[in-house]
């Protein structure tokens, strides 16, 4: 039997399949789209669109971890029920022991199962979703705000280097102290977004600026989001909702301006959610990246109303996503990163600048983890 620190969902899970399903139901929705995409892979017709194709591979890559882990469970469940029956056949007692040791052993695994079945189901989409937009931008302090945004993007870079996601550049516009004005940027690959999401909000440095020749500490800003990349299933938009103006790109200080009307924005007109993009030479690529970050936006924007409803019942602190919320301070003078959200201090602010993350993003995501569950049962 689990441990009595599970919810009361997941005891019930362990003892019944069909319970699963009935208290998890969201992870038997997944599993039955995992076995839709499935077939769609082996249709012939699929290879003829290789965009359709890629984004389902992409999707059906991103809900395998979720199916691998029912179909184990729901295999583990008719293994214990043979188990049992091998148990109550056995006349022979040394027989009837192994028998009994084996049916311990896959009840221990299934149990085990269960919890990571649980951790699914209150994670959300997050842990299937392996795609993301993210979005950096410089936020109060001039220059020094530039400088601290393009440390936070190198900082992001080196941290999905290590993990091997891959990286596309979608936008990017830089300023002349080598700094960035904003930058854009989808990131793909398994746990992405699971670890990414609590990165939105507001980031303050405290630090000496290159330029300050009093030595005096100042203080600036950067904002963070990180969208969930959307895909065609969850939202489509209708051409007639789309307004897309072309301009001639620019540079910082009049440099690489474009002569031709390449730089697109896209304004869907329903939700008035603004695109710009302008990174490439093609009018035709930079449209294709303004509808995947435009499409990022409007499913942000439907999630962020979906957790507003869910906070009124239930307090989860870790993700709002605001980007008005300040989250994090990097205190250079103290080599120190405090995140305000579960009080987490860490003293290597130099390791995690250079893309050492992962015990800041763990401790967020086992918080986070915890917060859930505490509301769970709240609502039980």
């Amino acid at each position: 039997m689990l441990a009595a620190s599970l919810s009361n969902d997941v005891v019930v899970a362990t003892f019944s399949l069909i319970d699963t399903t009935i208290m998890f139901p969201s992870l038997e929705q997944k599993l039955h789209r995992y076995e839709e995409l499935e077939k769609q892979l082996e249709d012939p017709m699929l290879l003829s669109d290789i965009d359709r194709m890629l984004e389902v591979q992409k999707e059906f890559g991103g809900l395998t971890k979720v199916a691998e882990a029912v179909r184990r469970f729901q295999s583990l469940e008719e293994d214990i029920e043979a188990a049992e029956m091998m148990v109550e056949e056995e006349t022979d007692s040394a027989s009837r022991a192994y028998a009994k040791a084996e049916l311990d052993g896959l009840i221990k695994l299934r149990d085990e199962l269960a919890v990571e079945l649980e951790d699914l189901a209150t994670a959300g989409d997050s842990m299937t979703r392996g795609s993301l937009i993210m979005e950096i931008r410089a936020g109060t302090g001039g220059d020094e705000a530039a400088l601290f945004a393009k440390d936070l993007y190198d900082m992001y870079m080196k941290f999905c280097e290590e993990k091997e996601w891959k990286v596309e550049l979608l936008e990017y516009t830089s300023t002349e102290l080598g700094g960035i004005k904003e930058a854009v940027c989808s990131i793909t690959g398994e746990g992405a977004f699971h670890q990414l999401q609590f990165e939105s909000g507001g980031h303050r440095v405290q630090r000496v600026p290159e330029t300050e020749t009093q030595g005096r500490v100042h203080t600036s800003a950067a904002t963070v989001a990180v969208l969930p990349e959307a895909t065609d299933v969850e939202i489509d938009i209708r051409p007639e909702d789309l307004q897309v103006d072309t301009m001639r790109a620019g540079g910082p200080g009049g440099q690489k301006v474009n002569k031709t009307e390449s730089a697109v924005r896209m304004t869907h007109l329903p939700t008035g959610i603004v695109v710009k993009i302008q990174d490439e030479k093609s009018q035709h690529k930079n449209r294709a990246k303004a509808l995947r970050v435009l499409k990022s936006r409007i499913l942000e924007a439907q999630q962020s109303k979906e957790h507003e409803a869910r906070a009124e019942t239930r307090r989860t602190l870790v993700g709002s996503g605001d980007r008005s919320q300040r989250i994090r301070t990097y205190n250079f003078p103290q080599n120190r990163v405090t995140d305000h959200r579960c009080g987490l201090s860490i003293h290597k602010l130099d390791r995690i600048i250079v893309g050492e993350m992962s015990e800041l993003i763990d401790g967020l995501v086992e918080f986070d983890r915890q917060e859930r569950l505490k509301g769970n049962r709240g609502e039980a």
